[in-house]
């Protein structure tokens, strides 16, 4: 008998993360990421892979991979949940030709990022206190003091903001606290106890933040700018040079974001955003940084995203999304990019911008590492959860892609060589609903989405149905797994979800939505709902609930303002009033009034409270009538929880039957990697109220 996708089985899946080639390129390793119920947090091994066969390195030391020693020795960074506020870093070494893993390292520093320079000298970036940029210099008595005293001030009734953002979504209070660029280098005695053999020199002031830095011979180049009291989204890019001690300027004149910078045998590449010509969710341009300047590379168009804008519930950590090597004469950059509604990876030649794809299949490439050809990747397809799978570069040809409207990529599975199988046993025997694809027009735009149909799908039957709508509003569905909708369509529903306009994978003309937030998005959304019912007139067009979180919380609030052709709804991390979210997120200042169409540069100094307003549900509350969920968590500083509570009062007093629902200790990531529990009790609730509503 088949056996359906259940809520408790995301308990049961394993995550796959971040898999890193050693530098021969001989073997690799990665993270296995599995929820612990009883401590209601997850763990992580590591595993290694020679000759493409697996095997487990650790089982108890639950530590993330940071970076190769050597070809055989990993060294593990080890966060113990009991430490979450500790300022302290402890480093594990293990080999991966056998035994247990060892302390390597004890530092005073909260660690970042590190990446090895050359043996015994390694860069890092670390958490600092602007008031306090070198407390890591301060002896075993100062730092217990110091500590003693910070733990008091976690435990008082008050904080000291001065500037904004105060806190960031996943970090808490972020005042005054800079990342710094740090060189750590071995000593000479190996003999020396773990917390004394490292010497740490902090290089960039007390005033900087790095925002990231990459590794070129005894040079580390970094990305950064000084501290403001106000966001500042310009960076400027320098270069120390370990040999001679000095930090050197590359490009100052502070003028452009960079979305990423590259560096190889001397040469330098940015790219760069200006944001003038589609604001904070425009995408940059390619440029080669020489003698202080920008040289714009004019053979590259950002025709889609570098990077991996899918949204799914079923990957926890990260992994390397580019990387730059020398091929004969050339540099190129292999990177991530997003296409439609899949992600590939893609080759860019930098100098002279030629972009090919050469990876290209439906469903999910989380993230990838590439020695000599052959690339490691973790992948998740519509019938399958996540695993480490190989392909190699010789077999793999570009692909040539004309229209973006309608393109369906090419490669299959069949591309690639599963070599972990830590999910295989979830799904045998089990329905997994098969993305149906449907084509539609809309506002002049062509577009499709997907269904999932129950199992033994009845077309004389009536089915009740649900619309998920994603974040973002740069963000993509795909046809991988997604464990939420994989659930109601397992307890009969029809799901629907679909690409509107302000998505990625198109272009930042088709992304651009400033100015017209519940416009042109939802009148997509609706036809969309149209297209379904006419191809599939067995829904019950009486029984269709709606859903989505973040832009798809703001767009679920926009809806129930605007249509009561839903029997019910379920707004998650959601936006109610631009007013309130511009004044009290950790993105608010500038995403609010960039969003709802203001002149870049200008949100400081132009009081825009009307246009802001206009694009707020908030305003529209006299039209609701659907019975809506509220589901958010108190540490969401992206959306923060007034947003929610602001719509539900207003509905609640309106008589408009209403429910919240708020995770304590959760932040914005409470559907992709809040706490096991949590994870369960949100499905739950959700799917409690459609199923509640649809009788």
């Amino acid at each position: 008998m088949t056996k359906k996708v259940e809520i408790r089985d995301i308990l049961k899946y394993k995550y796959p993360e971040n898999p890193m080639f050693n530098p021969a390129g001989t073997a690799y390793v990665y993270n296995v990421a599995y929820a612990d119920e009883e401590k209601n947090v997850y763990k992580r091994d590591v595993w290694a892979v020679k000759e493409d066969k697996p095997f487990q390195l650790t089982a108890t030391i639950d530590a993330s991979v940071a970076f190769w020693n050597s070809d055989s020795e990993v060294i593990l960074n080890r966060k113990k949940p009991e430490d979450e506020k500790s300022e302290d870093t402890e480093l594990f070494s293990i080999s991966i030709d056998g035994g247990e893993a060892k302390i390597w390292a004890k530092l005073p520093i909260a660690l970042g990022d590190i990446k090895k320079v050359s043996d015994g000298v390694y860069a890092a970036t670390v958490q600092i206190e602007e008031s306090d940029p070198d407390a890591y210099l301060d002896d075993e008595e100062t730092r217990k003091k110091k500590q003693d005293e910070k733990k008091k001030n976690l435990d008082s009734d008050y904080d000291v903001y001065t500037e904004v953002p105060y806190w960031g979504n996943g970090q808490g209070v972020t005042n005054g606290k800079r990342n710094a660029l740090f060189i750590i280098r071995t000593t000479d005695d190996a003999e020396k106890a773990p917390e004394s053999r490292f010497e740490l020199k902090r290089i960039t002031a007390p005033d900087f933040s790095v925002y990231d830095f990459e590794i070129d011979g005894n040079k580390v180049v970094f990305a950064g700018a000084k501290a403001t009291k106000i966001p500042d989204f310009f960076c400027d890019l320098m270069a120390y040079d370990l040999e001679k001690d000095e930090v050197t300027t590359l490009y100052d004149k502070h003028d452009v974001g960079f979305e990423g910078f590259f560096v190889k045998d001397g040469k330098t590449f940015v790219f760069a955003n200006d944001f003038k010509a589609h604001g904070l969710n425009g995408s940059a341009y390619l440029y080669k940084v020489e003698n202080g300047e920008l040289k714009k590379i004019e053979g590259y168009e950002p025709t889609h995203s570098r990077g991996n804008s899918i949204v799914g519930d079923v990957a926890l950590g990260g992994g390397r999304q580019w990387r730059v090597l020398k091929e004969d004469e050339d540099i190129i950059l292999y990177t991530i990019s997003t296409i439609e509604d899949h992600t590939a990876i893609s080759r860019i030649t930098l100098e002279t911008g030629k972009v090919e794809t050469i990876l290209d299949m439906p469903g999910n490439i989380h993230f990838f590492d590439i020695v000599f050809g052959r690339f490691i990747l973790g992948y998740t397809g519509p019938d399958s959860l996540p695993e480490i799978y190989v392909a190699y570069k010789r077999d793999l040809e570009p692909v040539e892609i004309e229209d973006q409207r309608t393109y369906t990529p090419s490669g299959s599975k069949a591309d690639l060589t599963q070599i972990s199988h830590h999910n295989d046993s979830m799904l045998e025997d089990v329905y997994v609903a098969k993305p149906q694809r449907i084509d539609y027009e809309s506002e002049g735009l062509v577009l499709h989405g997907w269904v999932l149909l129950p199992e033994d799908f009845d077309s004389d039957k009536k089915y009740p149905a649900v619309l998920d709508i994603h974040g973002g509003p740069r963000c993509v569905y795909s046809e991988g797994f997604f464990h939420e909708m994989q659930v109601w369509a397992a307890k009969g529903f029809v799901v629907m979800f679909t690409n509107i306009k302000g998505s990625d994978g198109r272009g930042d003309e088709f992304a651009d939505i400033r100015g017209d937030y519940g416009g042109t998005d939802f009148k997509n959304l609706m036809d969309f709902v149209d297209a379904v019912l006419e191809k599939y007139p067995a829904i019950d067009k009486d029984r269709i609930c709606e859903t989505g979180g973040s832009y798809g919380g703001f767009m679920t609030n926009w809806i129930v303002t605007h249509t009561d052709r839903f029997c019910c709804a379920a707004s998650q991390r959601s936006i109610s009033n631009w007013i309130s979210m511009s004044y009290i997120s950790d993105i608010g200042p500038y995403f609010g009034p960039d969003q709802c169409g203001a002149e870049f540069g200008r949100w400081f100094d132009t009081d825009h409270t009307e246009i802001l307003w206009k694009y707020s549900p908030l305003k529209y509350v006299e039209n609701a009538k659907t019975p809506t969920l509220f589901l958010h968590s108190d540490q969401d500083y992206r959306c923060p929880l007034p947003e929610a509570m602001q719509m539900m009062q207003a509905m609640t007093v309106r008589g408009i039957e209403t429910r919240m629902i708020v995770f304590h200790g959760e932040n914005h990531e409470l559907s992709r990697s809040g706490k096991p529990k949590h994870r369960i009790r949100r499905l739950e609730e959700i799917t409690g109220w459609f199923e509640e509503h649809i009788k």
